[in-house]
């Protein structure tokens, strides 16, 4: 087989979209996308509302990457709709935040005290 042809193959095969214009023409990412924008709208983790007056939106950004299995297999195109969080300014665009994060340390921990 021909090595230039081996390239192509893999370049193709490995591509990740950069934008929402690229996912247009391939079924598996718009078909993630498609996925997680249901699951935004079904766990009430997005909604649309008004704007305060004299307050600038904060935009967003498809965020496109390929998830593998340990055996180097591809598992799932994943899709993920970020916000542009270096544009928020706390009292006007969020009150508050919270992000749990439990080490696995912690966990045995825990289940060594309950026995």
């Amino acid at each position: 087989m021909d090595d230039s042809y081996d390239c192509e193959l893999n370049l193709s095969t490995n591509f990740e979209p950069t934008s929402f214009k690229e996912v247009a023409s391939h079924d598996a990412w718009k078909e993630a996308t498609q996925n997680e924008y249901d699951a935004l709208i079904k766990n009430g983790t997005r909604k649309m509302v008004d704007p305060p007056f004299g307050t600038k939106l904060i935009g967003c950004k498809w965020v496109y990457k390929k998830k593998y299995k340990l055996d180097g297999s591809l598992d799932m195109h994943k899709a993920r709709l970020m916000k542009k969080g270096f544009a928020w300014k706390e009292g006007v665009n969020y009150a508050k935040t919270f992000s749990p994060i439990t080490k696995w340390a912690t966990i045995q921990t825990l289940f060594a005290l309950e026995s």
